[in-house]
């Protein structure tokens, strides 16, 4: 049995009360989402979203989430999203926790009125879920 009043950096700081809690985690899902998740949806053939990988094209042709599209963060314009209704939700993802393109792209999205949550995880995420990637060669 683990020593519940021991004082060290995790314990040190109160954790919230269970409403204020429960209101947190509940808002988090508004912003994010996870890898497994959108496996899900993808599987389904209507994920009911557009899933946006925000890396390279030279990282993308090594490797993507089938049925990504790709537009890096720093492209993320008005233009390059005419085909898509305003109402369109945008899923983002990069390489991984250690890269916060994926925020950076849906900071973009959210500036120009686009509806945008984070896939959590990015590739390093997906691949440790075991999904698949595709790839585009070059010729």
């Amino acid at each position: 049995m683990p020593h519940l009043n021991e004082t060290n950096a995790v314990t040190a700081v109160p954790a919230a009360e269970s409403t204020a809690a429960l209101a947190h985690f509940r808002a988090s899902l508004q912003f994010e989402t996870d890898c497994a998740d959108v496996a899900g949806a993808l599987a389904s053939g209507s994920p009911g979203f557009v899933l946006l990988d925000v890396r390279s094209p030279a990282m993308f042709a090594q490797g993507h989430i089938p049925g990504a599209v790709n537009l890096m963060h720093g492209k993320i314009i008005a233009s390059k999203l005419a085909e898509f209704p305003a109402d369109t939700l945008f899923v983002t993802y990069c390489a991984g926790p250690h890269c916060n393109g994926a925020t950076r792209g849906a900071i973009r999205l959210a500036q120009l009125g686009r509806p945008v949550k984070v896939m959590i995880g990015g590739m390093t995420g997906w691949l440790d879920e075991g999904f698949a990637l595709e790839r585009h060669d070059a010729a």
